[in-house]
């Protein structure tokens, strides 16, 4: 497996759905606690050589519920507290982060991210966040249909269930990027090109 070289400059780490709902459920493989972490760790290394941290979140109360066999929210269901839909504390997400509103899957369809990232430069995406086979597989997706070269932070995602997680990193993620671990990823910013 060949070393991924990151040119700080040109490279953006978008954190998908890093929200109290989502890092206080039961996750697999990777506890949240360890994704939060793992997150953490890669926007403090992007932030220190001036690199673009984007920070996503998801409006529950506004995602789009079509008809499905086993929708993700249940007829019913109530609206989930207002605390539910804010980011961890434990995320860290600072003032000079770009923070992106989605009301679907994706970071995509209906935001600014693309232009936003256009208008930096950006040629290469680093993915995390949760969960990796609906928000992180949908954004990912979508950056490869509009030319984004993919990274993949494996442990700093996590699914409902390890075996989705596994089959995206193992069956779509390395369709359509690479796939490396936290400790890889810092260890490539680290002999990157330096800050951007």
């Amino acid at each position: 497996m060949d070393d991924v070289k990151i040119d700080i400059g040109s490279t953006a780490l978008v954190l998908i759905d890093l929200q109290n709902f989502n890092t206080t459920r039961e996750l697999a493989p990777h506890p949240a606690d360890r994704v939060v972490g793992n997150c953490v760790l890669l926007a403090d290394e992007m932030r220190n050589r001036g690199g673009m941290v984007v920070f996503v979140r998801v409006l529950m109360g506004e995602l789009l519920a079509l008809p499905a066999d086993n929708p993700m929210k249940k007829p019913g269901t109530p609206e989930p507290p207002p605390e539910a839909i804010q980011f961890s504390s434990d995320a860290q997400v600072q003032a000079t982060d770009i923070v992106v509103t989605k009301r679907q899957w994706g970071a995509f369809y209906g935001t600014n991210l693309e232009q936003l990232l256009r208008r930096r430069g950006i040629e290469t995406i680093i993915l995390g966040g949760i969960a990796t086979n609906f928000g992180v597989e949908s954004t990912a997706r979508a950056a490869f249909d509009q030319g984004f070269a993919l990274v993949f932070a494996e442990d700093a995602m996590s699914g409902m269930q390890a075996e989705a997680h596994e089959f995206a990193c193992q069956n779509t993620f390395k369709v359509v990027g690479k796939v490396r671990s936290t400790r890889a990823l810092i260890d490539a910013f680290q002999a990157g090109t330096g800050d951007a």
